[in-house]
Parts: structure tokens; sequence; C-alpha cells
């Protein structure tokens, strides 16, 4: 079945930088919207950054600071996280759908822990 294993969390400083990995099987990334998103301790789980048709998209918290891609040869896709802040302490997980799905993510991962100290 399709499985996606999220990797490079862990704990940073504020003003740190991360990259976030999310290794896919049995789906192909580059066929796929694909999407962060986080969930803070006692908060709802809320998004982060997609992708769908190669268009980008990001939450306003993350803008200029995140930046989401894929690699076809590797079949990943990646967050690349910069001048990290307290406030981005969250799991974060992975999702996909089909690009032309307009309801909830069908795949998911199951997470990495970010921290980020002050």
């Amino acid at each position: 079945q399709v499985q996606l294993v999220e990797s490079g969390g862990g704990l940073v400083q504020a003003g740190d930088s991360l990259r976030l990995s999310c290794a896919a099987s049995k789906l192909t990334v580059m066929s796929y919207a694909m999407a962060w998103f986080r969930q803070a301790p006692g908060k709802e789980r809320t998004f982060v950054a997609g992708i769908r048709w190669s268009i980008s998209s990001y939450a306003d918290s993350v803008k200029g600071r995140f930046t989401i891609s894929k690699d076809s040869a590797k079949n990943t896709l990646f967050l690349q996280m910069n001048n990290l802040k307290p406030e981005d302490t969250a799991v974060y997980y992975c999702a996909a759908q089909p690009q032309t799905a307009v309801s909830s993510y069908d795949y998911w991962g199951q997470g990495t822990q970010v921290t980020v100290s002050s």
C-alpha cells in the first residue's frame, strides 16, 4: 500500500534551518498534489505548504521562510525551513492526493517532530 515516511525533524535553535523529507512508496510524487501540515500540542493540524500542478502555496506564517519542492529521482517531497521560530514547533506531516481532488488528502505520513528553542 501507499507509504509516506517523513524524516529530518529535530531540536534546533531559533534562526536555524531544517529540511524535512517525505519519501513515498507505491505513489509517484510528481503525479500527486502534495502538502505539508503541522500540529502543535493542543492545537489542530494546519496547512503549511502545498504543491499542485507545479504551483506552490504557503501559509502566511511561513511565507518567505519555507520552500516546498519535489524530487522525481528520489520520489521525495521536501520542505526547506529557514529562520525557524519557536512557534514553528510542531509535528510535521506530509500528505498526498490526486491532482484533481478537491476533498481531504488521501494519504498521510506518521509525522516528524520539529522543536525550535528560543
